[in-house]
């Protein structure tokens, strides 16, 4: 008999159910055994007396066993999920579970050591189903717009970001391979290569120490390029269309799924978002009383108390932050050239978090050097202009403008479902001191 999933299963059906045994509830003449796959749960009644032979292979039976339910689905009323349940004519249990050692109370700590009980949660897959429909959104978007896909390598010669951050690894004998920080350089490759604009979705990895909400040595991220663009404004019209792109297919595809488990109903994303430059966002702190211990940068609780304020003031949950000084920002960024201490460049901030990093690159190879140049004197990097000799390569045969981001997905899932820490939004999370499992 074909499998059937528990979303499916109407009243008078004959269905075989496959799934793990959520909860058991015994009583002295029945046995209720609720059994969950990925779409939802559904209770299995076996009567002792009707089913001996089914009552002797279920008294064994433990939560989170693996079983298979032959039987007729019928209506009750009195049973929760969807007046629904299964009177069995035959159960096979595939694996008997040992008793499982977390559960809500449990610190995060084990709830990582035991990620993959803790994913049968319905409110943890729903997570995941929520990522899966953001990123088939992005690509929708990416591909409408004639982009193409790219899967950069993740084994480099070379930094593709500050040193700072970097894991090393020998590679065969003689040489050392670094783990890419980001596949900016190879997207910029892309550019001169002549691609109208490409996207990837891939890991990338940050030697960060960090033991943060935020932070991780390991995730995903998702990343655009577009050519022929005329400022970095266009980047900045480019991502806020392509987010209230999938934050409406969030909404039609688990809108109500998120507010029936989480209790959060998911707003229209309206554009354009609100924009503010660094200066001035930093006056906007400065005068609600904050004192920054950074100059060229946000504290996070900088991050938050602007997105409450944007929020507050516009209703946007989104917000724009422009034109960043140099000495924030990366080489490849281009400058304004009437205001040379300042970058074509953005941040955007979600829910009072920084979830993407965005600008136009800077594109005339003899501009680009002499920033090298100048990056190399200022951050004591001797190297570096010799370690960027092949990137510099993709100028020097022709480069049109471009521009471009990095979205960090993990934060907007965090933020999306109200979570306290990213480890929360991601599959298998890796940091300073989790490498299993």
């Amino acid at each position: 008999m074909k499998r059937v999933f528990v979303k499916e299963v109407r009243p008078k059906d004959e269905v075989r159910l496959c799934g793990f045994v959520y909860n058991i509830r015994r009583t002295k003449n029945r046995d209720f055994i609720i059994i969950q796959d990925h779409t939802g749960m559904i209770q299995v009644l076996v009567e002792h007396g009707d089913n001996p032979k089914i009552a002797k292979i279920v008294q064994d039976l433990t939560i989170g066993s693996t079983i298979q339910v032959f039987g007729t689905a019928i209506e009750n009323p009195n049973v929760k999920m969807d007046g629904i349940e299964i009177i069995p004519s035959q159960i096979k249990i595939e694996t008997i579970a040992k008793p499982i050692p977390i559960n809500s109370e449990s610190s995060q700590e084990a709830i990582m050591d035991y990620r993959w009980i803790n994913l049968r949660d319905p409110k943890v897959t729903l997570i995941f189903k929520a990522q899966t429909v953001l990123e088939a959104a992005m690509r929708e978007f990416w591909l409408s717009k004639g982009f193409l896909e790219m899967h950069s390598p993740k084994l480099m010669g070379t930094a593709s970001e500050s040193g700072s951050e970097l894991f090393s690894l020998p590679y065969f004998k003689e040489k050392t391979a670094y783990l890419a920080q980001s596949p900016q350089l190879y997207k910029q490759m892309a550019m001169a290569a002549g691609y109208p604009g490409v996207f990837e979705i891939g890991p990338v990895f940050r030697a960060n120490p960090s033991f943060t909400s935020r932070h991780d040595t390991e995730f995903t991220s998702v990343d655009t390029e577009i050519a022929w663009i005329d400022s970095h404004e266009d980047v900045m019209e480019f991502e806020e269309h392509w987010i209230r792109h999938m934050f409406k297919k969030l909404e039609n595809a688990l809108g109500s799924e998120i507010e029936a488990l989480y209790g959060i109903k998911l707003e229209e994303v309206k554009v354009p978002f609100p924009r503010v430059t660094f200066e001035q966002a930093k006056n906007i702190i400065k005068a609600k009383g904050y004192v920054s211990n950074k100059e060229n940068d946000f504290e996070p609780d900088e991050e938050k108390l602007l997105g409450r304020m944007f929020k507050q003031e516009t209703g946007s949950d989104f917000v724009f932050v422009t034109e960043f000084p140099i000495s924030a920002r990366p080489f490849y960024h281009m400058r304004f050239e009437d205001r040379p201490h300042l970058t074509k460049s953005y941040d955007l901030f979600y829910k009072g978090i920084e979830i993407t990093t965005g600008a136009q690159r800077e594109h005339h190879p003899d501009i680009l050097r002499n920033q090298i140049l100048e990056k190399q004197k200022t951050e004591n990097d001797t190297k570096l202009m010799e370690s960027l000799q092949n990137y510099l390569q993709f100028f020097d045969y022709g480069m049109p403008p471009h521009g471009g981001f990095g979205f960090g997905l993990t934060r907007v899932l965090m933020k999306i479902f109200n979570l306290q820490n990213v480890r929360q939004a991601t599959y298998l999370y890796r940091g300073p001191k989790r490498l299993t499992p």
